[in-house]
């Protein structure tokens, strides 16, 4: 049991007490106070508890073990931890997390480095220093500075440096870069060897292999020892593996590559002497795994390295390669002399060695004596040396996964290997020879995590120490023990363990004593086999006495002289006398056996051949008894004494089974069949009964006399004895006297007494056993099982025909004497027998009817038809004609199967049956000759996968009684009974789609459908089901989208529920859905549930086909009490799985919800409601199955709108008066709320009435009327008199006042509103958006959307096409390969791009597309680009450096920038998808539904719901939402009131046009369907369908338009006056134009129901929608509408457009969550940020530095233009970059103002903003300077980081262009890149290429040319 399952709970106390610090390594008062509370915290392990080590919450990193103590030291994250050998805590220290950055050198005051922040300090190096007792411990923290502690406690630090210099810098101060180290011995002190990977920024100028030194005034520091120098460590990128020594060398086995522009990666072993401090021995050889990849894990065993190294794909492979040490240490050996004397040069004059690491050196020629000199080289000798020829060696095992670590023993001069894997699983191989053999496999680390390199054998080589990032194992080597026996331990082929024979035990070679001598230890590999017996002599032996046994044992081990063998017969010990193999015992005696089991003849003891308490050989022995034998076969006694396995003999006399010779004396003997020299011997010479002799057959209630021949009785001669037969009938044993009559020879005959014989069964034969003794019970042995045959003729011949068709030898007559029957001969009188029996007797016929070829198979029951075929050969007809009788099927007197003639259609008649000397008989039914017509087939296609109900129509399909159906060559089996006019049957599957003829076999009649066969149909797929959850009580909608769904006959949405006991399913337990039903009935309903085998329980509910793309089903009701197991739908034969559906999402079932009733005091007590008060209901889990616009709540029989459903309350909204109720028995109305099946009555509603006024008196409203009347009338004196006596100013301010007061109120009317339908709008958009998924572009679509923008698809002609002949094509194509190489020089690609932008016709945009181009040819070398990228911006920052630097890159005016577009776009796009895309996608679906709630001006685009102040809609247009109901699927143009198509909501406004209303259905019908595959707006048109009125295309334009002074009006919902919950289907369209978008001006083609447009009107007449446009006519201003236009527009005029610019700000706020969702996810540094923007962030840091810049306004502009303003604007403006979305004007507008902001917030200028700034920049004035904090912010988390190394940007790189290695057009870029850039401007690229003295030696002209001749065909001058 692991530490964690012990003290997970005590874990939290070791950190609390840590404070985080600068300096909280160096207290050495924590490590004394920790080891007080250690035994509190990890008290000690019980030995079962040792096998594993864990710390909760803690990763692991180093294993390190003291060899002499045995202590183990575990290195992990902020902990040192000392286990015991056992794994037991012994001590932990803590060593994090620590106040650091990987940016600064070690500090004390936390000032002097700004980024520092808590950070885990991870081990990186564990080493023990045997010779000190130290143990080294380097963490990742302060640049990876070491510390020494003692080995006793490793909680005491025995130094730590207070201020280490650059030279202590030991460890990498990255977790993913290797360190390696050892500790070796030097002149009297130990030395550390330290190899590492290039780490973080600081760390370049740490070498990779350092001496550092252990004791001393600076322990770890470097200073004055060797270094590996090194030109560039980046180019060479070293990657450290292991590392080794032994008793002259060091060894370190590394990965690297050869310069920065060899992208090739190699293994290479490097070897420094031990005691050379300079590092001037070192040598380094490659590694070479044959077919392999590059070396992952490694050790060094005695004269041997294993190296474990990748395979496969990506390395997910591994194979193991063993290099001999001194091959390995020749090959250095030759490498160093040759790098000494020759120059490096071998002896062909080939390199073979060479000075690395780009540094001075050089080979030289020293004297041939110089390697011999200076074995470890010296000052002069040249130093580093690499050799050039690689060590290659052929793989000994390939493993299927990739391995991590190696270790390896040697025992008994063998190899064993144990390999780690990065799945946790270890392997242990036996390496024999040239190859290995993985001979056990455990898991030992969680699966999924790797095994640590560090892979450790204890010093006994006992135990392996594994290590895993969570955990500490101790595995044995070898399980040795744990094997029981001799035979599994050879089979485990564990080549460390064998059989030791004396010890009993499978046991390691040096564990057995005798090892040494002869067959002592049997080893699996060699040719041993386990001890046996071979033989035993005698093979069993007699119970009753006691012997010897001589047992064979071939390569018995030989014994001393004073030990010995003995045997064990079960308890019983013999001692063994032993001769060379052969072993004699002596069995034990009768009285120490045990007794024979029950039933046996023996007892078979275990035999043992022992020495001391060790079973050395052991097999059976059998000890038998005689006497037992005879009683296991009571038939034949004797046959089983002396056929028996055993040496028994019998005595006939006295009839006793004996072993030996035992029978009395004077007694013949009956010898065992074993006994080879004796004549009576064996069963066939026992006394025996051979058979009967006569009769076989006895008729019963007749007397008959029985003889039995009998032999072998002359053992009886001269001994008188009476004999008897027994015969054993049913409930009673008979005996009867019997007598012998002797013949010649042996043999005679046994005559039993006559007798009549009676059996109380009824049965026509019965076989009666019988036997014969002789004297008192001696039984003779029946030499076979004898019976006699009773028969009795009356049973199984009922009538005549049977009684005569009886075996004549049986002597059965139809007797007529008192009841007639079947008897005896001899028992019927003789004038009773009757010789002819009576005529046929036809009793049923089947079946009626046949068709008029005849050939079907008639089948006639009845008695007497007949003693055999013969008598009715001939014998039938039917109506009038033949029928043959079918010999086969012909059953005697019973059944006649005839096959009938043909017949005209129509025959009818009886059946005959006239059999010689008989009357005929003729049946009562008649048969009838009729023709089956075959008329019609529904339906006509169906999947096939088959399960499809196919009815067949037509007449008289009841013919015959064999009806089979054929489609093509399939069966379609018949599942119900056949009726007259139809046949359903349910086809089969099919191989593929297709037509096949449907054929119906009536009998051997067939009828074939040819007018219309029916059509398989490819499978329906299903590609999305939403949504997934639904209430226990079922009824939620379900829409299923796929393909082909309208070929399903039935489907059904399935459940499979486990049910507990009580829960039982109404129905049959059958598996069919759909009970049967027969003719003319009608179908049955389809069951609900029914029962399954297994316990199981399935529901079902029958889903709708509304479309070949929508199935809408119901969720099945689940009973209470059962568990759903699976959820599934089944169409026909196909069955789709719900997560197959819903693209892995589980379908789950929701308690049903729990509503409280209405009123407080009961739910009979009704519920006093106020008029316009909105309904509180409050409840239990009422929003977990179902969303608000499902929910249908009903008071009385009118509807209360839901307005918000939450977990625990719905709100609706109820009628404004009070509504009848709904059945009309009660008075007041019910409150109901249906959710899906579940039906809740909450109690009735009472409305309460306003109060109403007492009656005014009439003389008093007359007398208020007049006095009202009089008053006005002063009033309006008063009025006009004021007017025309006051001045014009007063008139003015009473104006403004007037204005101000309607401002005000309109103001707050209009604020009110929008506050209103904001919070209406809110409460549900964030349950819409996340209902459907995420359309995005797929990697090829995204890639041409960015590099060729503006252009729909990629615009690259395809490759090779236009080339006319195909002779053309081959070298075309080969010169565009060469095009593709040549572009592979960097060379050359940098002149072309410099010579092509040098150019002055070469413009802007021909950069971008010859940049988009490169793009593509080189996007499978994604890290050549990069390469090419950064040269040439290197090369833009020096030009503008000098000019000014803050414009580079603000612009695409270079191909660099388009490339880094280009770049930026290839790495974001998983970043995209993975986390940016779905905030995106949010925000566009946010703002596309806010535009869609109002009304949009179809003319001038304006909208009422905007962020765009110019897109405002600056009117208060009133509009109503509707909600219509659309007719989906293929039924949608169908007749009103069908059943075809499903009706889904949409909601659209009463003001929208025709196009916006089309505009909006699609976009609710089609919801997450992409764009791209949803029907064009234009090609459909909406139909209306009404009851009343039929169908009616409705359009923006037709007859009905209304137009007034020149001014035509688009129609709307309003105009053609559509309700609420209308019906209207999208059907194609006919004609052209009609939509608004399409055309303004077009007119309508003829068409069904479309009124046509007046062509008076045509010319001149101006369209408008919602609001005329301003530039009206003034003559128009004269010419008014109706009085009601005229007050409408007086009222606008009254208020301020500036009002409606509330309207922003409403958008704004309920948009603002999304916007702030976007920007967090393209600023937030929460997730891993991009390692490509890292990568180009540092890159740009470098430029800056490199060029002196240090104006951080500076770096900040070109960061911003590098990646916000180039990609993320550009995504943000262009969603459809990214989805496959359609966006409006309207989104665009708002978008841009989004943008907009974006780019603000980029600035580093101050924003500010005044009255005269323009609207869209007030609007998010208060956000931009919150935005800027997140872009400044996200620039220096980045910048604080770990820079992205360039290893890490090239694996990044490799990665991408394998994803995306099919997605862009290589060789069409190609194509286009020569024919409009190359060939244009050849003759400049090829005078640059030959000025370029570099380009002349690699001939980069001349390739250019033969290039130009393969494509172009161009004579050059080659």
């Amino acid at each position: 049991m692991c530490l964690s399952q012990c003290h997970a709970a005590r874990e939290a106390p070791l950190l609390l007490p840590f404070a985080a610090g600068p300096a909280m390594a160096r207290q050495p008062l924590l490590g004394a106070r920790l080891l007080l509370v250690l035994p509190l915290l990890w008290p000690p392990l019980s030995p079962t508890w040792a096998h594993r080590f864990s710390a909760p919450n803690t990763t692991l990193n180093r294993l390190a073990l003291a060899p002499g103590r045995g202590a183990l030291y575990v290195g992990a994250v902020n902990r040192l931890f000392q286990l015991s050998p056992e794994l037991r805590l012994e001590s932990v220290a803590i060593t994090g997390p620590v106040f650091d950055s990987p940016d600064c050198v070690p500090f004390r005051d936390p000032a002097e480095c700004p980024q520092a922040r808590m950070t885990d300090n991870a081990n990186q190096l564990l080493l023990v220093s045997s010779r000190a007792q130290e143990l080294v411990a380097c963490g990742q923290v302060r640049q990876g500075v070491c510390e020494k502690r003692r080995l006793e406690d490793v909680a005491q630090v025995l130094y730590q440096a207070e201020d280490p210099g650059d030279g202590q810098f030991v460890a990498a101060n990255t977790p993913g870069v290797a360190t390696v180290g050892l500790v070796v011995p030097g002149s009297g002190r130990d030395l550390l060897l330290v190899a590492r990977g290039l780490a973080g920024k600081l760390s370049g100028g740490v070498p990779p292999l350092t001496v550092r030194q252990l004791a001393g005034p600076q322990p770890f520091s470097s200073e004055g020892l060797g270094r590996l120098v090194v030109g560039d460590l980046s180019d060479y990128n070293n990657s450290y593996v292991a590392a080794f020594a032994d008793v002259r060398s060091a060894y370190f086995v590394f990965r690297r590559r050869g310069a920065r522009a060899q992208a090739e990666y190699r293994s290479y072993v490097a070897r420094v002497c031990l005691g050379d401090s300079n590092l001037y021995s070192y040598v380094e050889v490659p590694l070479a795994c044959r077919g392999q990849g590059l070396v992952q894990a490694a050790f060094l065993t005695p004269g041997t390295l294993l190296g474990a190294f990748a395979a496969g794909p990506r390395g997910a492979r591994a194979a193991l390669c063993a290099f001999p040490l001194a091959e390995l240490d020749a090959r250095m050996e030759r490498a160093r002399r040759l790098c000494y004397t020759a120059g490096g040069l071998g002896p062909s004059g080939m390199e073979e060695a060479a000075v690395e690491y780009g540094v001075t050196s050089r080979c030289v020629s020293l004297p041939p004596d110089s390697p011999d000199s200076y074995p470890c080289g010296d000052e002069h000798t040249p130093s580093p040396i690499a050799g050039r020829q690689p060590l290659e060696a052929g793989p000994l095992l390939q493993l299927g996964q990739a391995i991590s670590a190696v270790a390896a023993l040697r025992a008994d001069g063998h190899i064993i290997a144990f390999l780690g894997d990065v799945q946790g699983q270890l392997h242990k191989v036996f390496v024999n020879g040239t190859q290995g053999q993985v001979y056990h496999s455990q898991q030992v680390g969680p699966p999924g995590s790797a095994i640590s390199p560090d892979l450790l054998v204890d010093s006994g080589g006992s135990h392996l120490y594994v290590l895993t990032s969570q955990q500490v194992d101790r595995v044995p080597v070898a399980a040795c023990p744990q094997l029981p026996d001799c035979t599994s331990c050879l089979q485990a082929r564990d080549p460390l363990c064998g059989w030791c024979v004396l010890q009993g035990g499978c046991t390691r070679k040096g564990q057995c004593r005798r090892a040494a001598q002869p067959h002592q230890w049997l080893w699996s590999y060699g040719d041993s086999h386990c001890l046996l017996i071979q033989s035993l002599l005698p093979a069993q032996h007699p119970r009753q006495e006691q012997g010897q046994v001589t047992l064979s044992v071939p390569r018995l081990p030989a014994l001393a002289a004073d030990e010995y063998y003995h045997c064990a017969f079960g308890d019983y010990e013999s001692l063994a006398h032993v001769e060379g193999p052969h072993v004699a015992c002596v069995t034990p005696p009768q009285d120490q056996l045990p007794l024979n089991p029950p039933g046996a003849d023996h007892i078979a003891l275990p035999l043992a051949l022992m020495f001391e308490d060790v079973a050395v050989a052991a097999t059976n022995f059998s000890f038998y008894d005689c006497s037992a034998v005879q009683a296991l076969e009571a038939a034949a006694p004797c046959r089983a004494c002396v056929g028996s396995l055993w040496h028994c003999h019998w005595c006939p006399q006295s009839s006793h089974c004996v072993y030996g010779e035992r029978c009395p004396e004077g007694e013949r003997t009956i010898y065992s069949a074993q006994e080879v020299d004796v004549q009576v011997r064996g069963p066939e010479a026992c006394p025996r009964v051979e058979g009967l002799e006569s009769p076989l057959l006895v008729p019963m209630g007749w007397e008959s006399r029985l003889a039995l021949r009998v032999q072998n009785l002359q053992h009886f001669r001269g001994l008188p004895a009476s004999y008897h037969c027994w015969l054993e009938l049913p409930g009673e044993l008979q005996r009867l006297p019997a007598s012998l009559e002797e013949t010649a020879g042996d043999a005679g005959l046994i005559y039993c007494q006559a007798q009549q014989f009676h059996s109380s069964m009824a049965q026509r034969e019965l076989p009666v056993p019988i036997y014969v003794t002789r004297g008192e019970g001696q039984r003779l042995d029946n030499a076979h099982t004898l019976h006699v045959t009773l028969y009795d003729c009356a049973v199984g011949h009922p009538d005549c025909s049977h009684c005569q068709a009886a075996n004549r030898s049986l002597g059965c007559l139809w007797c007529s004497h008192g009841q007639p029957a079947c008897r005896y001969g001899p028992l019927c009188p003789p004038g009773a027998v009757e010789l002819l029996c009576p005529k046929p007797s036809i009793d049923t016929i089947e079946p009626l009817t046949g068709p008029p070829e005849g050939g079907l198979a008639l089948t006639i029951l009845g008695s007497n038809l007949g003693r055999d075929f013969a008598d009715v050969q001939d014998a039938v007809s039917v109506a009038g004609r033949p029928c043959s009788p079918d010999p086969s099927l012909y059953r005697t007197s019973a059944r006649i199967v005839c096959v009938t003639s043909p017949a005209p259609s129509g025959t009818m008649g009886p059946i005959r049956v006239a059999i010689k000397h008989r009357p005929p008989g003729i049946s009562t039914q008649h048969f009838t000759y009729q023709d089956p017509v075959l008329l019609s087939l529904s339906p006509q296609w169906g999947p096939q996968a088959g399960g499809t109900q196919l009815t067949i129509h037509g007449q008289h399909l009841q013919t015959g009684g064999n009806v089979s159906v054929f489609v093509g060559s399939q069966p379609c089996p018949i599942w119900e009974p056949v009726c007259p006019e139809a046949i359903v049957c349910h086809t089969m599957p099919q191989a593929g789609p297709g037509e096949a003829v449907v054929r119906v076999a009536f009998g051997r009649a067939q009828r074939t459908l040819l007018a219309s066969p029916f059509h398989y149909t490819a499978n329906p797929q299903l590609v999305a089901a939403e949504p997934s959850v639904s209430f226990r009580g079922g009824g939620r909608l379900i829409r299923v989208r796929g393909t082909g769904l309208d070929v399903v006959r039935r489907p059904l949405l399935s459940v499979w529920l486990e049910a507990a006991a009580e829960v039982a399913a109404p129905g049959t337990p059958s598996g069919d859905l759909t009970p049967r039903r027969s003719c003319g009935t009608p179908a049955v309903a389809p069951q609900t549930c029914i029962q399954l085998a297994g316990g199981l329980m399935q529901c079902s509910s029958t889903c709708s086909v509304n479309s070949s793309s929508l199935l809408l089903c119901r969720s099945p009701a689940v009973p209470d009490g059962a568990s759903p197991r699976r959820v599934f739908f089944t169409l026909d034969n196909v069955h789709v799985d719900f997560a197959s559906a819903s693209g892995g999402q589980d379908f789950l079932y929701q308690p049903n919800p729990r509503l409280a009733p209405l009123s407080r005091e009961g739910p009979a007590r009704p519920y006093r409601l106020k008029p316009g008060h909105v309904l509180d209901v409050e409840g239990e889990g009422l929003n977990l199955g179902i969303s608000k616009e499902e929910v249908r709540v009903h008071i009385g029989d009118s509807e209360c709108l839901v307005k918000t459903l939450t977990l625990t309350h719905l709100y609706c909204e109820p009628p404004p008066r009070a509504p009848q109720a709904a059945n009309g028995s009660s008075a007041l109305p019910q409150f109901v709320v249906q959710m899906g099946n579940v039906r809740l009555a909450l109690g009735p509603v009472q409305y309460e009435a306003e109060p109403v006024l007492a009656a005014f008196p009439v003389e008093a409203q007359v007398g208020l009327g007049l006095g009202a009347a009089v008053l006005t009338a002063a009033v309006l004196l008063l009025i006009v008199m004021y007017r025309h006596k006051s001045k014009q100013a007063l008139r003015d301010y009473q104006k403004v006042l007037v204005q101000l007061e309607n401002l005000e109120i309109g103001v707050g009317d209009q604020c009110r509103k929008e506050f209103t339908d904001l919070m209406t709008e809110m409460s549900d958009l964030s349950s819409d958006l996340e209902a459907s998924g995420i359309p995005f572009l797929d990697y090829r679509t995204y890639a041409e959307r960015i590099f060729f923008p503006g252009r729909r698809g990629c615009p690259l002609q395809p490759a090779l096409e236009g080339l006319g002949e195909d002779g053309r094509r081959a070298p075309v194509r080969q010169g565009l390969l060469q095009l593709s190489n040549l572009l592979n020089s960097k060379l050359f690609l940098l002149t072309l791009i410099r010579t092509l932008e040098e150019q002055p016709s070469f413009s802007q945009r021909d950069r971008c597309h010859v940049a988009s181009l490169l793009s593509l040819a080189l996007h499978g070398k994604l890290e050549y680009l990069t390469d090419i990228m950064r040269t040439l911006l290197g090369d833009l920052a020096a030009h503008y450096v000098h000019r000014n630097p803050k414009l580079m890159l603000r612009r695409t005016e270079t191909m660099v920038e388009k490339l880094l577009t280009n770049w930026v776009s290839i790495c974001l796009y998983a970043f995209l998808r993975e986390v940016a895309g779905e905030p995106l996608y949010m925000l566009l679906q946010a703002i596309q539904y806010q535009v869609d709630k109002g009304p949009v001006d179809a003319v001038t685009g304006k909208a009422k719901r905007t962020l765009n102040d110019s897109r405002l809609l600056r009117e208060d247009v009133e509009f109503r939402p509707l909600t219509l109901m659309v007719l989906a699927g293929p039924g949608a143009g169908g007749p009103a009131g069908g059943s075809a198509g499903q009706r889904v909501p949409a909601r659209v406004l009463d003001t929208d046009t025709i196009t916006q209303v089309k505009e909006k259905v699609l976009d609710q019908v089609y919801r997450g369907t992409p764009f791209s595959q949803r029907p064009s707006v234009h090609s459909l048109d909406l139909e209306w369908r009404s009851g009343l009125a039929g169908h009616l295309t409705l359009s923006d334009e037709d007859l009905t338009s209304v137009t007034e002074n020149r001014w035509r009006r688009l129609n709307t919902l309003q105009h053609y006056k559509v309700p609420d919950g209308a019906t209207v289907g999208l059907i194609p369209q006919l004609h052209n134009g009609g939509a608004v978008s399409q055309s303004l001006a077009q007119s309508w083609a003829p068409g069904e129901n479309v009124p046509m447009l007046e062509d008076s009107e045509e010319g001149g007449v101006r369209l408008w929608h919602l609001v005329k446009a301003t530039e009206e006519p003034e003559g128009a201003k004269a010419r008014r509408g109706s009085p009601r236009e005229q007050q409408r527009e007086r009222a606008g005029a009254k208020a301020i457009p500036e009002i409606y610019l509330t309207r922003l700000l409403s958008m704004k706020g309920t948009l603002q969550k999304f916007v702030d969702d976007s920007f967090q996810a393209i600023l937030s540094v929460n997730r891993p940020v991009p390692i490509a923007v890292r990568y180009l962030f540092d890159f740009l840091d470098e430029l800056a530095e490199k060029h002196g810049i240090e104006d951080p306004e500076t770096l900040h502009i070109w960061k911003t233009n590098s990646l916000l303003l180039r990609f993320w604007v550009n995504t943000l403006k262009n969603p459809q970059l990214i989805f496959d979305v359609r966006v409006s004007d309207n989104v665009d507008a708002i978008l841009a103002v989004i943008a907009q902001t974006f780019m603000d917030s980029c600035t580093v200028s101050e924003h500010k903003v005044g009255r005269d700034s323009p609207v869209n920049k007030l609007l998010y004035a208060r956000e931009i300077p919150r935005y800027k904090q997140m872009v400044q912010r996200y620039y220096s988390d980045i910048r604080q980081s770990s820079p992205a190394s360039y290893q890490e940007m090239t694996s990044a790189l490799a990665e991408l262009s394998r994803n995306f290695t099919s997605a862009p057009h290589c060789l069409e870029a190609l194509q286009d890149l020569y024919n409009k850039h190359i060939h244009r401007y050849y003759d400049q690229i090829i005078s640059a290429l030959e000025e370029d003295p570099v380009g002349q030696k690699m001939q980069l002209a001349c390739r250019l040319q033969q290039i130009a001749a393969l494509v172009e065909n161009k004579v050059t001058d080659l």
